[in-house]
């Protein structure tokens, strides 16, 4: 894949006017007002994954609509106190997967929550009662209508991610950070809009992020989702787009004013890099952009966690 997408020099200036719903804010606030009014009731139950230097939680809390939502929490275990903490949202298509897999945060001195995807992937987390994962389609499931969207769901389990986390005593409720990339960046970065409590977010290659461009500019999916859902309903393209506008990820990023590391692969066909300079452009708070001029979508790969791990430590001092 070449860089197929504007010149490095257009999109370190690109800041379109990406639509944004009049009552966006309201939308949101009466969205987690509405989630709150359901006892968060964390449970933390020791998991014995045969890692003896992590403890290990299998996680249960109350997220959107009462429904009960799976994580992983873990902590290091010969780190007292307080300790700065990730919480960790995951790409499309994945669950929360097995302890194992999320060991880098607490390996590095963080603890970590890592949040199931409903109906998605390896998890544990029904969309709806009595509906288990699916393989596609998420991204276009109720988007005739803001209320009944998947991620109007999904991102309200993200904000109630963290206040699970931050009932643990082994956590630092100054120090809490979103991470994630793909969805689980376009996560990150809603919760980071949604939020004005939390240290900061690690925004990699987002997905959910300037809809409407990344449906006209590239073929392949997830996106390619929602343009054949348009192609097969023609008269209810506007009616689409205007329910994305309230999930659009340039508008949680004009929102966002922790500090945040993002990062693009100029020749990501799945998450245009044009998208993602559309958010990183709009967004007020302090926001590093680290770019990968020849990779796609999976952005720096191996390269990534140890720039991360600076950047955190950056942030914390």
């Amino acid at each position: 894949m070449a860089q197929f997408d504007l010149s490095p020099a257009d999109l370190a200036t690109y800041r379109p006017d990406v639509p944004e719903p009049a009552d966006f804010d309201e939308f949101w606030r009466k969205t987690i007002e509405e989630a709150a009014g359901y006892d968060l009731a964390p449970t933390f139950e020791p998991y014995d994954a045969m890692l003896p230097g992590v403890a290990i939680y299998d996680v249960r809390f109350t997220g959107s609509g009462g429904q009960r939502v799976a994580a992983w929490f873990l902590v290091p275990r010969q780190l007292t106190g307080p300790l700065p903490t990730i919480v960790q949202f995951i790409g499309y298509g994945g669950g929360r997967g097995r302890p194992h897999e999320w060991l880098l945060w607490p390996a590095a001195g963080y603890a970590v929550l890592v949040m199931d995807s409903r109906g998605q992937g390896d998890g544990d987390t029904p969309d709806l009662p009595g509906v288990g994962p699916q393989h596609v389609g998420l991204i276009t499931r109720g988007v005739l209508d803001p209320m009944q969207y998947y991620y109007r769901r999904l991102f309200t389990d993200a904000v109630r991610a963290v206040d699970a986390a931050a009932t643990r005593p082994e956590v630092d409720r100054s120090r809490i950070v979103m991470a994630g990339g793909s969805q689980g960046g376009g996560i990150a970065q809603a919760v980071a809009g949604l939020r004005h409590d939390i240290a900061g977010a690690i925004v990699d290659v987002p997905f959910l992020t300037y809809f409407r461009r990344a449906t006209e500019i590239s073929d392949a999916y997830p996106y390619r989702e929602i343009a054949d859902l348009c192609a097969t309903n023609r008269d209810k393209v506007e009616q689409i787009f205007d329910t994305l506008s309230y999930f659009d990820g340039v508008n949680f990023a004009a929102r966002g004013r922790c500090p945040a590391l993002y990062t693009v692969g100029l020749m990501d066909a799945i998450c245009p890099p044009s998208t993602v300079y559309a958010a990183f452009n709009h967004r007020p708070g302090p926001t590093e952009l680290l770019v990968w001029p020849y990779n796609g979508h999976e952005g720096g790969a191996t390269f990534q966690p140890p720039e991360s791990l600076r950047w955190l430590r950056q942030l914390f001092g």
